[in-house]
């Protein structure tokens, strides 16, 4: 682990969580030329499967191939611009969004141009295929996608997809780290929704250090007291987190009846391990669960929070299964940090307020003002 800075570092500028001209070259920048986490496999079993996402000021879809391959789009047709389906309506319930089924095509509801499911166009009705027009000029507007763990990631801008930029090279070793929770295997059982009145980098930089942690999350620190010691600046996300003896899981107790991913190593099996993915995606992985949050920012100072609650087949099968212990340990802990995340967008508005400092202890939460530096090309430090 790279080793504790021992002097303030300043922050971002106050405008970096407040500019709409920033928060455009953000978008343009990051969200449309990063990998995106997007959704899970298993929310699109069948042929015909759509799941529509916003992102980045842009309506695109996913879907579920004839030949069983996902496929990613932007939501326009070729003709006119209509879109295809339906905006996403992002809600408040308690399970993972259903996707709509389109069947075997994909069929514009102004003038019928019908597309198959790999983007290409199959009919356009009462014209005529001749020097002026052919169908195959006229494909669906593709996106990249792949795949890793069972969650699908999309690149908005495939045409600059270049070596060193395919979607292992982003994850930068994660799914090595994570190997042994064979993430591919499990299943959403429960999702949480969050509208949080603060800008998107104001939550990755909480989640990237601990140094509240003692103040903000008494719960959490009774079962990890390792996240309040010396303020959080020794933890070894490496190794992962010890619990308090006795206790193994995110739940009020530290327990649950459920069983430990199988294949995990000893230490696995009583740490707590979580991993950044920027720019919208947090894992956080306890022996018998995996908490899945995707960022979707709405404007500089609003983002969407999905939180997916990851569980093993077989533990779900049993006629006892209750993730409730889990998910109501962790809506607790959303709702304290996305309750701080909102104070803290708030108090930056202030005329005082020009940048913030990050102390010894928080030397991890830097890699956002590089991360933004590098990719925004703006200066980032007073």
């Amino acid at each position: 682990m790279e080793a504790v800075t021992r002097t303030l570092e300043p922050t971002l500028p106050k405008e970096f969580y407040f500019s709409p001209e920033i928060y455009a070259r953000e978008q343009e920048r990051i969200f449309w030329r990063q990998w995106v986490c997007a959704g899970r496999e298993e929310q699109l079993p069948r042929t015909g499967d759509v799941l529509v996402r916003e992102l980045a000021g842009e309506s695109v879809f996913i879907v579920r191939g004839k030949d069983g391959v996902l496929r990613a789009f932007y939501n326009v047709c070729r003709h006119r611009g209509s879109q295809l389906f339906a905006p996403a309506e992002v809600s408040g319930v308690a399970e993972p969004d259903q996707p709509a089924n389109c069947g075997s095509t994909i069929r514009c509801p102004y003038h019928s141009w019908t597309y198959e499911l790999d983007g290409s166009l199959r009919t356009a009705p009462f014209l005529e295929e001749g020097a002026d027009f052919q169908k195959h000029d006229f494909p669906l507007h593709a996106i990249a996608l792949e795949t890793w763990g069972g969650f699908i990631f999309l690149y908005l801008t495939p045409g600059e997809l270049e070596t060193g930029m395919q979607l292992r090279d982003h994850l930068n070793g994660v799914p090595h780290r994570l190997e042994r929770y064979q993430l591919d295997d499990l299943r959403v059982a429960r999702r949480l929704v969050y509208d949080v009145a603060a800008n998107w980098k104001v939550l990755v930089e909480n989640y990237n250090e601990c140094y509240h942690c003692g103040g903000v999350h008494p719960e959490l620190c009774n079962i990890v007291p390792q996240f309040k010691k010396a303020g959080g600046g020794e933890l070894d996300w490496d190794r992962g987190i010890p619990q308090k003896a006795g206790t193994f899981t995110f739940t009020f107790s530290g327990k649950t009846d459920r069983r430990p991913f199988p294949g995990l190593s000893a230490d696995e099996a009583v740490r707590h391990k979580g991993e950044l993915v920027y720019p919208n995606f947090m894992l956080s992985l306890s022996a018998d669960h995996v908490t899945a949050f995707t960022l979707w920012p709405q404007g500089p100072g609003r983002t969407i929070v999905l939180c997916d609650f990851l569980f093993h087949p077989h533990e779900m099968a049993r006629p006892s299964f209750d993730p409730s212990d889990a998910v109501e340990f962790w809506d607790l802990i959303n709702q304290q940090d996305w309750s701080i995340c909102e104070r803290v967008q708030r108090g930056m508005n202030s005329r005082v307020f020009a940048t913030g400092y990050y102390a010894p202890m928080e030397s991890w939460s830097l890699d956002i003002r590089r991360y933004i530096g590098e990719r925004l090309e703006l200066p980032v430090q007073r």
